[in-house]
């Protein structure tokens, strides 16, 4: 294959894109058939078995069984604004949202559990450690938006009245003023983005389709240089966009 020219499965798949971002194939349409494409394009089962792959994979189109392969309606993406901590900012969802227009619920759940290997580093303490862990789906007119989970070290809060972060006198006030409580000031967030494969689990409570790519924004928050909380906030990349404001000093 000559330098430059493209396969023929991505030739064939670039002008199905292009008839689905023209409109020439709306939302809804039902894709061409494997036998369709092969005939109108001149091209192998295996080649147009491929093109089609590569819709599917990049979330243009969805299988639907029994049925066949239709072109999916992508909602126009909504902005996560992310201007740091903002001091008597209550809601959890207004903390991870921050969409002054945005009337979200949530729902969390809290448990102890063993710190893996992985938080282990993120926390900077030895895996096996007892932390609390607190998992959040967030909800704009009853539709899933953001899931989001938490962890904390329980030699911080443990045996404190800020253990269970939705619970106790300053359940759900957010991070900075929980710690401030048991006199741990936090002086310093660190948020990292990064896209990924949606797990399973993640794409389905996010009503989407499995395999599909999220958007995941690791956040730590510390206290003096030690790390006292750390979370994942994972939305669906192809309806989020992450904004960033910052103040310049």
């Amino acid at each position: 294959m000559p330098f430059g020219e493209q396969p023929a499965y991505l030739r064939v798949a670039g002008d199905l894109r292009k008839k689905i971002a023209e409109g020439a194939l709306p939302p809804h349409a039902r894709l061409p058939s494997q036998a369709r494409i092969r005939e109108e394009y001149g091209v192998s089962d295996t080649v147009a078995l491929e093109a089609r792959k590569v819709l599917m994979a990049e979330g243009l189109v969805e299988g639907r069984s029994g049925s066949g392969t239709y072109v999916r309606e992508l909602p126009a993406p909504r902005r996560i604004v992310r201007t740091g901590y903002r001091s008597g900012d209550s809601s959890p969802f207004r903390q991870e949202q921050a969409d002054e227009s945005a009337k979200g619920t949530w729902e969390s759940a809290s448990e102890q559990e063993e710190c893996s290997p992985e938080i282990a580093e993120r926390l900077r303490i030895e895996p096996g450690e007892r932390l609390m862990r607190t998992r959040y789906v967030f909800r704009v007119d009853g539709e899933p938006t953001m899931l989001s989970t938490s962890w904390e070290p329980l030699a911080v809060t443990g045996r404190t009245p800020v253990l269970l972060p939705e619970e106790g006198p300053l359940g759900g006030r957010g991070v900075v003023e929980r710690m401030a409580a048991i006199d741990v000031v936090v002086d310093n967030v660190v948020e990292e983005v990064g896209a990924r494969p949606g797990k399973a689990e993640e794409t389905v409570a996010l009503g989407g389709v499995p395999g599909h790519s999220v958007l995941v924004v690791a956040r730590t928050y510390f206290a003096g240089g030690r790390p006292v909380e750390t979370a994942d906030v994972v939305v669906a990349a192809d309806r989020y966009r992450i904004s960033y404001h910052l103040p310049v000093k």
